[in-house]
C-alpha cells in the first residue's frame, strides 16, 4: 500500500455495470415488480446518465473506468487499426489509470469482474477477471487465479450463448463471491454484459430480455446479501432501444459524391457479407458446399461486374434471396461483394462504430493520396455535404457532424476519424456498406442509444440531492470520493453531487510500454455476430 492504509476490510463500495441498461427497459419491469433488487436501488438517488460518443462497449467503459474521453485513454472503436489492417482492442490499448488503480495507489483493494477491455490485465492490490474483447479462458490477475477460481466455483465463460445466458449472469454472481471472500476488497466492480448481447439476438422480444434481465437482479441481490456494501452504484455504458429510422450507408453515399472509390473480389472492405451473417444469427444454418467452386465462381462473376449487391437484386426479384444466404458462405459472398478500395479512396468510413470519416490523408495513411494542403478544404466539404443528408422522409440523418478536436481532446485525438458524425437521436443505423441505394431498411431494429442510467444508495450517499446532468465521465471521480479519495486533475468528469467531494491532485503520469495485438479470431467473430464489425 503505497499512500496510506486502509486497516478495517470490508467492501466500502460496490460498483455494477449493466450493459447497455435503460429507463424504457427497466421500468416497465419496474412496474410488474420483477425486478425488487434494482428498483430498490433505483429508490434511491438515480437519473439518467449520458453515455459518451461513441456509445458502444469497448471505448465508452474506459472512459467510464478512467474518468476521460477516448482522446485521452486511446481507445475509440472495438477496433485498433495500423493504417488499413486492424485487430480488436484489448487493455494494452487503453493508456490511462483504471479506477481500480488509483483506489491502488491509495492503499485500497479491488475486485473487477467482468468489466470489458481489461484483457491482459495489469497487476495492482487485488484480483481481476477480465470480460468483453478476452479470450473464453483470460488470463487473470494474479496469475493463475482463472484456474483457482473455476476449482472453486464451476465452469466459468466470458461469452456464452443465448440459450447459456442466466448461466453466465449467474457465474458473474458467482465468481464476484469468490473472490470477494477470498481477497476481502474494499472495492468491487462487476459487470453484466448479457443485458446489451440480448438485445443484439433477441431484438425486442421482451421475454428474453426479462429472461436475462432476472437473472441480473437475482444476483445482484445476493451479491449485496453476501457481501455488505456500505456503498452501491448501478451504472450503464449506454442506453439501448428500437431503431424507426433508416440505415444511411455512408460509404455509398461518399461513392456517389467522389470520395470513394471501390474494388471487386474479397480484398477491401465487406458489404453485402453482414446480409447472410444477420441470418445465421436467427438459426438459419448453411448446407455444405464446395467453398473453393463457388468463391472462384463469385470472383468470376466479380471481373464481369456482377457484384453481389446486384446479384442480391436480382434474387429479392425472382425470390430466390432467402435460399442463396442459407447456401452460400460468407466468404463467397464478400468475394464478389463490391468494396471500399482504401488506398485509393479520399475517404471513407472504415468501422461503423466509430461514427466518423477518414481522410486518406498523404503522410499518415499508408498510401494516402489526399494533400496536406487539401485536407482541411476535403474536411469542410465533407461536412457540409453531410450535415445536409435527409432520409427519404426529409429528416436529417445527423443531429451533429463536427471535427474530430471539437468532439475529443488529449494526447491520442489524433488517433480519432477526422470527422465526427452523430446520428439524430441515434435513430439512424450506419453502415460502411457499399450497396445499390444509399438508404435501406434498419440492419438491426435494436440498437445503442445515448441515454443511460445510474442509480446510487449508501452511508456516502445522498439520496435526497437531485441527480442530474449525470455523464459518463463522472463515475470514475465519484467512486473515488467515496473513499476520500481525490480525483485526478486530468479526468474530465466531475463527482456527482449526490457524494462529498475531496478535491482534485495531480497523480504520476500513467506510463505502459507495450502493446498487444488480439490474435485470437473468435473474439472477431463474436463482434460481427453482434454487427460491430460489417
Amino acid at each position: 500500500m503505497s499512500e496510506s492504509s486502509n486497516e478495517t476490510r470490508g467492501l466500502q463500495t460496490l460498483l455494477i455495470g449493466i450493459d447497455a441498461g435503460a429507463r424504457s427497459i427497466l421500468e416497465p419491469q419496474f412496474d410488474r415488480h420483477q425486478l425488487p433488487n434494482l428498483q430498490r436501488l433505483f429508490e434511491g438517488a438515480s437519473g439518467a446518465l449520458e453515455s459518451q460518443i461513441p456509445p458502444w462497449t469497448a471505448s465508452a467503459w474506459p472512459s467510464l473506468y478512467t474518468g476521460m474521453n477516448p482522446g485521452k485513454h486511446g481507445v475509440f472503436d472495438f477496433l485498433d487499426f495500423e493504417g488499413y489492417e486492424w485487430s480488436v482492442v484489448n487493455a494494452t490499448h487503453v493508456r490511462r489509470r483504471s479506477l481500480w488503480e488509483y483506489l491502488d495507489k491509495h492503499g485500497y483493494r479491488s475486485v473487477v469482474v467482468n468489466v470489458p477491455v481489461t484483457h491482459p490485465p495489469r497487476p495492482f492490490d487485488g484480483a481481476l477477471v477480465p470480460g468483453y474483447t478476452a479470450p473464453e479462458s483470460p488470463e487473470c490477475h494474479p496469475p493463475g487465479l482463472f484456474s483457482e477460481m473455476v476449482d472453486a466455483i464451476g465452469e466459468y465463460k466470458v461469452y456464452g450463448t443465448v440459450e447459456s445466458a442466466t448461466d453466465c449472469v449467474r457465474m458473474r454472481g458467482d465468481a464476484f463471491r469468490y473472490l470477494v471472500d477470498r481477497f476481502e476488497p474494499d472495492f468491487g466492480f462487476v459487470q453484466f454484459q448479457w443485458t446489451d448481447a440480448i438485445c443484439h439476438k433477441r431484438p425486442g422480444d421482451w421475454t428474453e430480455l426479462e429472461r436475462v434481465y432476472g437473472a441480473v437482479d437475482r444476483q445482484i441481490g445476493e451479491i449485496i446479501d453476501v457481501c455488505s456494501p456500505r456503498n452501491v452504484i448501478v451504472v450503464s455504458d449506454h442506453g439501448m432501444g428500437p431503431y424507426n429510422g433508416r440505415t444511411f450507408l455512408v460509404n455509398e453515399y461518399l461513392d456517389q459524391q467522389g470520395y470513394v472509390q471501390t474494388t471487386n473480389g474479397g480484398i477491401g472492405m465487406p458489404s453485402w457479407s453482414a446480409v447472410r451473417d444477420r441470418q445465421l444469427k436467427r438459426g438459419v444454418s448453411a448446407t455444405r458446399y464446395d467453398t473453393s467452386f463457388i468463391e472462384r465462381l463469385t470472383a468470376v462473376a466479380a471481373r464481369f461486374g456482377m457484384t453481389s449487391q446486384r446479384i442480391e437484386s436480382l434474387l429479392s426479384v425472382l425470390g430466390l434471396k432467402q435460399f442463396v444466404l442459407r447456401h452460400v458462405p460468407t466468404t463467397a459472398i464478400s468475394t464478389a461483394a463490391q468494396q471500399v478500395d482504401f488506398p485509393r479512396s479520399r475517404a471513407y468510413m472504415r468501422s461503423r462504430t466509430e461514427l466518423g470519416v477518414r481522410i486518406n490523408l498523404e503522410g499518415r495513411e499508408p498510401e494516402g493520396i489526399v494533400p496536406q494542403g487539401e485536407y482541411e478544404s476535403i474536411r469542410s466539404d465533407l461536412i457540409d455535404r453531410l450535415q445536409a443528408v435527409e432520409t427519404p422522409a426529409g429528416n436529417p440523418v445527423f443531429e451533429s457532424v463536427v471535427r474530430r478536436e471539437q468532439q475529443f481532446s488529449g494526447p491520442f485525438s489524433d488517433q480519432a476519424p477526422d470527422i465526427v458524425t452523430i446520428p439524430t437521436d441515434f435513430d439512424q443505423f450506419l453502415s460502411t456498406q457499399i450497396g445499390t441505394q444509399q438508404f435501406s431498411e434498419p440492419n438491426e431494429p435494436w440498437n445503442h442509444k445515448r441515454e443511460g442510467v445510474i442509480a446510487a444508495l449508501g452511508e456516502s450517499i445522498d439520496e435526497a440531492t437531485p441527480l442530474t446532468d449525470a455523464h459518463l465521465f463522472d463515475i470514475a471521480p465519484t467512486v473515488l470520493a467515496t473513499f476520500d479519495v481525490p480525483a485526478d486533475v486530468a479526468m474530465d468528469g466531475r463527482v456527482l453531487p449526490i457524494v462529498d467531494s475531496v478535491g482534485e491532485q495531480e497523480y504520476s503520469p500513467f506510463e505502459l510500454e507495450y502493446r498487444r495485438v488480439t490474435t485470437d479470431e473468435s473474439i472477431e467473430d463474436r463482434l460481427a455476430d453482434l454487427g460491430y464489425i460489417e
